[in-house]
């Protein structure tokens, strides 16, 4: 597992307005064409600085592709990320702060200590 590459995917989805929508309609989808051909990209760097190695494992794209920020969590991936990802998607879809509280209902089974969330 690789928190790194969990974060990677939620940031460089989050600030690109065609992947949110990409991923909202279609996520299993984005998530193998990302791990396909963003995932070796190193961050901040030209296209041909690549690496080779990394790639999601089996529970991590099924947890990209249901949008599941709970076991994404569980994992280590950073809330921040998900719940900035996950509001720019269904946001629109519900009541002023509606999604935000009904994320966080969805992790209140959650109790400290947290998962470890460094990278």
């Amino acid at each position: 597992m690789s928190k790194y590459l969990l974060d990677k995917f939620l940031y460089t989805v989050d600030r690109d307005p065609d992947l949110v929508e990409r991923y909202r309609e279609d996520p299993a989808g984005t998530v193998a064409w990302w791990e396909a051909e963003m995932a070796n990209t190193i961050l901040n760097c030209t296209p041909a600085e690549r690496t080779t190695w990394l790639s999601f494992t089996d529970a991590e794209r099924t947890a990209l592709a249901r949008h599941d920020h709970v076991t994404l969590f569980e994992m280590g991936a950073h809330p921040f990320l998900t719940l900035t990802l996950f509001i720019a998607m269904f946001e629109r879809d519900h009541g002023p702060l509606e999604y935000q509280k009904a994320y966080g209902k969805a992790m209140e089974h959650l109790s400290l200590p947290y998962p470890d969330i460094a990278t």
